[in-house]
């Protein structure tokens, strides 16, 4: 049975890696695998949204629901890079309201996701970092990610709308706001004091 499911949210860009990093060479977590670092489906879905959005938002959410599964038998804590609510309330609801997901495969996706959901659970913390598009976009020149580089600022606006949006709302765990505005927890001891203060009583 896992010890602790601690969950850390935000935007593209918004600085998840490089802190799901810190906390496992700072605590004893294991890092869940991110979806995206294998999905067939991702350089498709950027070269043509409304094509591919479909079969990317699919391969995500049944690779994490896979993840699940896996680790329902163990006994370490575990840390993840964004959780399936995020990608159903905020990334696949943004590609629907933007045209570029139908109504049809919406519902579909959206009705698999909410069984999905009912069965998995839910973080004991939420970490969720909020960055500026600006901040965003300059994480995302830095890193060696061609596609990432190519987002437009407009469909991270959109999604950062959404974000603030959901946060407000959610209610399923404990929830540390951190502002990656000017985080650097790769070069900044003060930045890395903080975090470890904001988040010490949950681990």
């Amino acid at each position: 049975m896992l010890k602790k499911y601690i969950a850390v949210a935000g935007n593209i860009g918004s600085g998840k890696s490089k802190l799901i990093e810190f906390l496992c060479s700072s605590y004893r977590l294991t890092p869940i695998g991110k979806p995206s670092d294998d999905n067939p489906y991702i350089d498709n879905f950027y070269n043509d949204m409304s094509q591919w959005s479909f079969h990317s938002q699919i391969y995500t959410l049944s690779k994490k629901f896979l993840h699940f599964q896996k680790l329902s038998t163990t006994h370490h804590s575990v840390i993840q890079s964004r959780t399936i609510h995020e990608d159903a309330e905020i990334f696949a609801r943004n590609l629907y309201k933007s045209g570029h997901m139908n109504e049809t495969d919406f519902t579909t996706y959206y009705n698999l996701y909410k069984s999905i959901s009912s069965v998995i659970p839910a973080p004991d913390l939420l970490i969720y970092l909020h960055s500026s598009v600006t901040a965003s976009r300059k994480r995302l020149l830095a890193k060696s990610c061609p596609h990432e580089k190519l987002i437009p600022d407009s469909y991270l606006k959109h999604l950062n709308r959404l974000y603030v949006n959901w946060i407000a709302d959610y209610d399923l765990s404990e929830v540390v706001i951190i502002d990656t505005e000017q985080l650097d927890v790769s070069s900044s001891l003060v930045d890395r004091v903080d975090i470890l203060e904001a988040i010490e009583r949950f681990i």
